[in-house]
C-alpha cells in the first residue's frame, strides 16, 4: 500500500502545481503579450477612466442615446456575473409581454416613427450582454436621437455609418454597431444638455 500511495500523492501534488498555478500563469502571460487589449477586458477609456468594455453592453434608455438589445440578466441588466439568455420560447407569453413592453417603450420615445421595429431591439441576446445592434436597429433610432440632441438626421446617420463594423474578414457574421462606442461618439459630437 505504501508503494502505491506515495506515487499517487506525488503525482497529485505535481499536477496541482502544474495545472493550478504554472499553466494559468503562463497562459495569462502569453495572453497579455499577444493580445493585450483583449486580455485586459477590451476596455474603452475616456478621459483616463474606463467607461465600459467593447464586449459587454450597457443600459441606455434616455431618448437622446441609442438603445441596445434587451438584457435577460438578473438582478440588473448587463450583469456579467449572471450572463444568460431568457430561455423563453416563441410561444411563451412572458416573451410576448417582454416584446410588447419594449415596443411600447420605443413608440413612446418616438411616436412619429412608424417604421417596422428591427427584431434585435425587442429581444434579448443569448448571453444577455450583447453590446451591439444591427445597422437597421441603429437606423430605426436616428430620428429620435437627432430630435433629442437637436442635430440633423444626416449628421447622426453619418455618425452611425462611421461606427458600423462590417463582417469580420469580410465573410463572418453580420454588420454591427457597438452601442457604447456610438453613444460616446454622439457625446463628442454634441453633449447632452
Amino acid at each position: 500500500m505504501k508503494n502505491f500511495l506515495r506515487p499517487v500523492l506525488v503525482l497529485f501534488a505535481a499536477m496541482t502545481v502544474i495545472t493550478g498555478a504554472v499553466y494559468p500563469v503562463v497562459v495569462t502571460a502569453i495572453g497579455h503579450v499577444a493580445f493585450p487589449e483583449q486580455a485586459s477586458g477590451s476596455l474603452i477609456i475616456k478621459n483616463g477612466k474606463a467607461v465600459g468594455s467593447e464586449l459587454i453592453g450597457q443600459q441606455f434608455d434616455a431618448p437622446d442615446y441609442f438603445w441596445g438589445r434587451l438584457s435577460a440578466t438578473a438582478p440588473n441588466p448587463y450583469n456579467a456575473q449572471a450572463s444568460s439568455g431568457s430561455n423563453l420560447g416563441p410561444t411563451n407569453p412572458a416573451l410576448a409581454d417582454e416584446v410588447k413592453g419594449r415596443l411600447s417603450a420605443l413608440h413612446d420615445a418616438d411616436p412619429s416613427n412608424t417604421a417596422p421595429v428591427p427584431v434585435d431591439l425587442v429581444t434579448s441576446s443569448g448571453s444577455g450582454l450583447d453590446p451591439e445592434i444591427s445597422p437597421a436597429a441603429a437606423a430605426y433610432q436616428i430620428d429620435r436621437v437627432a430630435k433629442a440632441r437637436k442635430l440633423s438626421h444626416n449628421d447622426v446617420e453619418a455618425l452611425v455609418q462611421r461606427n458600423t463594423s462590417g463582417r469580420q474578414f469580410g465573410v463572418l457574421g453580420e454588420a454591427r454597431v457597438n452601442v457604447l462606442k456610438l453613444n460616446l461618439a454622439l457625446d463628442e459630437l454634441k453633449p447632452v444638455q
